[in-house]
């Protein structure tokens, strides 16, 4: 089986990461985790963004050169990833030589085809968003929209991509092939965008507007335009062109492509990613069994506002992870939202994860099951012979979890395969308050029963740390070393089985997983 590629969008150095980019990350470091525990070979590649009009502005304005101003960007992002555990196995910076021998050779290949041609334009321009408009862009009033940022009038020439003549296969491809675009109704927007007289993309900008970026190799008056530099990454690090172009080091691109996976948000799903990128691919010789599958997420919206600087609601990922430590985050973003949907931050739904969830119910059930055990039997496990429907019960509940898990993780369901695990923590929970092993405890007749809760306890707390590892890896791996048991080497979700602990088995020391917090949400 090829290994699981998966690939976030590169994020642009323009400014520091938001809580938008953290969950990108998150989402995608979760599902590799998830999908090597299943028992796939994985490779994740993530990375950023460096070149473009606005990095060369933004330099501009702060008095560096746009090398030294991405340089001074790319580290928030590194440490970020870094600090959420978000690893990865590939790293993409367009501003690698290596990148850029790839984006000039493909765009010479469709320059000697015939697929670029170069003419003089005269039309409105987003700063912004770094493209042509067209009447399509115009709202209602004629005018251009607030998404745009500043637009201007500009007369030049330029180099365009025959876009237009890849627009019926495009259509055609998206209507046989469902599962291109997760979710599968993502896909009505990318269909209506194709309506309407079919427009060419302009591929440059003249180096006199717009200098940081790849030179055209066939006219270097131009340099290339943002979205085949970004886009082209996908590849040029998984090994496309690698012997072409002389670079070493990279995946085997046969083995490694298509991607199962390319996660990005839905503002860039048109046309970058569902337009442009596919007719690109299709435009270089890609078949339609090579065209990339994409899983789109939604935004996180703040009382039902997209987060914006002007409207001062930006949610720092670095202020989160410190309150309620990287784990506590990863667990919020996974849980709070459905992949494809948007959701809405809060103060008090953080604080109540945290706090009622991971403290109060995971973090509480592991400090109480081990303090009972290192109380009565010194954390010496032993599951004995006895049994009951309350023992069976839970055992059902920790088997049942298993399979319900793995279907929803498979299908981007994070948050539900989060829940298919939290049936065990109140499953647990409820054990514990129904079978008083403060009681047992009193009564010597009841050792055998009392042995049994314990064991029982402990092992569905194994089943858990296993279960929640690809969202809170820390945590779990501190609560395995609680439990005295380690995941062993190439262990996967097929290897989880009741009985995981042996009779004897030395539970360790109890240490809160989660304290709680004393913080209050924020008027």
């Amino acid at each position: 089986m090829k290994p699981y590629y998966i690939t976030t969008a590169i994020d642009y150095t323009n400014a520091p990461p938001h809580i938008g980019h953290a969950y990108e990350k998150v989402l995608a470091d979760a599902m590799a985790r998830f999908q090597r525990l299943n028992g796939r070979e994985v490779y994740f590649l993530t990375g950023v963004d460096q070149h473009g009009q606005k990095v060369q502005k933004k330099a501009a304005e702060v008095g560096l050169s746009s090398e030294d101003f991405v340089g001074s960007i790319t580290p928030h992002f590194i440490a970020l990833w870094d600090k959420l555990n978000v690893r990865y196995d590939g790293w993409a910076a367009t501003t690698d030589p290596m990148h850029k021998r790839v984006v000039q050779t493909m765009l010479q290949k469709l320059h000697d085809c015939g697929q670029l041609y170069k003419k003089a334009y005269t039309g409105f321009y987003s700063v912004r968003q770094e493209q042509f408009l067209t009447d399509k862009e115009r709202g209602p009033d004629g005018n251009f929209g607030e998404e745009w940022g500043e637009v201007q009038e500009l007369e030049e020439e330029n180099w365009y991509f025959r876009l237009s003549d890849h627009v019926e296969w495009l259509k055609g491809y998206i209507k046989s092939h469902p599962d291109f675009i997760f979710p599968e109704h993502r896909a009505s927007s990318v269909l209506n965008a194709l309506e309407g007289t079919p427009q060419d993309l302009c591929i440059s900008r003249p180096i006199e507007r717009l200098s940081w970026g790849i030179p055209l190799p066939f006219d270097e008056r131009f340099v290339n335009y943002v979205w085949f530099d970004a886009l082209t990454n996908y590849i040029s690090f998984a090994g496309y062109l690698a012997d072409e172009c002389g670079n070493k080091g990279l995946p085997d691109f046969s083995t490694l492509w298509p991607s199962e996976a390319h996660v990005i948000g839905k503002d860039i799903l048109v046309p970058a990613h569902a337009v442009y990128w596919p007719i690109m691919l299709h435009a270089l010789g890609f078949s339609d069994e090579q065209i990339p599958r994409l899983i789109v997420h939604g935004w996180w919206n703040v009382k039902g506002a997209k987060m914006s600087k002007s409207l001062g609601n930006v949610i720092d990922p670095n202020v989160l992870a410190g309150t309620f430590t990287p784990d506590g985050l990863r667990y919020y973003l996974m849980r709070d939202i459905a992949t494809g949907y948007d959701a809405d931050f809060s103060d008090e739904r953080i604080i109540m994860s945290y706090n009622k969830e991971l403290a109060g119910g995971l973090g509480n059930l592991l400090n109480r099951s081990i303090n009972m055990a290192q109380k009565y039997r010194a954390g010496v496990l032993t599951p004995g012979s006895y049994d009951d429907a309350e023992n069976a019960t839970l055992r059902q509940t920790v088997t049942d979890a298993l399979p319900a898990y793995i279907e929803s993780m498979s299908t981007w369901g994070i948050h539900d395969g989060i829940a298919a695990a939290w049936k065990i923590v109140t499953a647990a929970n409820a054990y514990v308050d129904s079978t008083k092993p403060f009681s047992l405890a009193k009564d010597p007749e009841q050792a055998a029963r009392l042995d049994s809760v314990l064991y029982h306890l402990a092992e569905a707390w194994v089943h858990l740390s296993v279960l929640l590892n690809p969202i809170m890896p820390t945590a779990m791996a501190t609560a395995r070393a609680q439990i005295g048991w380690e995941l062993p080497e190439g262990f996967q979700l097929k290897d989880l089985h009741w009985g995981m602990l042996k009779d004897g088995h030395q539970l360790g020391t109890p240490v809160p997983l989660f304290p709680r917090l004393e913080i209050a949400a924020a008027e």
